[in-house]
């Protein structure tokens, strides 16, 4: 009873080399053929259809145009470079101060120095113009850095001392920095 039975109560589905040939093609042999499908269905739906510029040319209602500009779209770029016009005349202080600065110092958000604060400006003026410029520049505590913007250095640095001024400093606005002439040293 115990032979015969315990056996039998062991033994799989496979009992022959034939099954056993066949659960290894089905196991190993047919995912195989699957997963090369799925790439062949994935990969085949990203191509673009032909290479003709025809408008006229429709698939699935998406004409080859269509298809061209969502491609050229999803390659755009990741960086740009800006080239600025280094003739054009420096923005005041004045103005620079109510495009960049006013929202935080019109207010004194996050511990910035108010615009005409004297009290609030007299340890900042006493470390001298050239600081105060650094300061703005490369950022300080809670401001993030001026430069590279919108504004050149300059720009920054007429804005800078606007706001001082403003506070009880003397500082002139620094002039625009002199062109060089390349003609003269060659």
């Amino acid at each position: 009873m115990s032979d015969t039975h315990h056996e039998e109560a062991h033994t799989g589905p496979i009992k022959t080399p034939k099954q056993l040939a066949l659960a290894v093609f089905f196991s190993f042999v047919v995912p195989v053929f699957v997963i090369i499908a799925l790439v062949y269905y994935v990969v085949a739906a990203a191509k673009p259809a032909g290479s003709t510029r025809e408008s006229s040319l429709s698939l699935a209602g998406v004409t080859v145009d269509d298809r061209e500009r969502a491609v050229a779209a999803r390659l755009v770029k990741v960086g740009t470079v800006e080239i600025r016009d280094a003739n054009r005349p420096l923005a005041s202080g004045e103005s620079v101060y109510k495009a960049q600065c006013t929202a935080c110092h019109a207010a004194g958000v996050a511990g910035a120095p108010k615009s005409g604060d004297v009290a609030a400006w007299a340890p900042r003026l006493k470390t001298g113009f050239d600081a105060l410029v650094n300061s703005t520049l490369k950022g300080k505590g809670a401001m993030a850095a001026q430069a590279g913007g919108d504004f050149s250095d300059v720009e920054i640095a007429r804005a800078v001392a606007y706001m001082a001024n403003q506070a009880g400093g003397k500082f002139a606005e620094p002039s625009p920095p002199a062109a060089v002439d390349t003609a003269a040293k060659q």
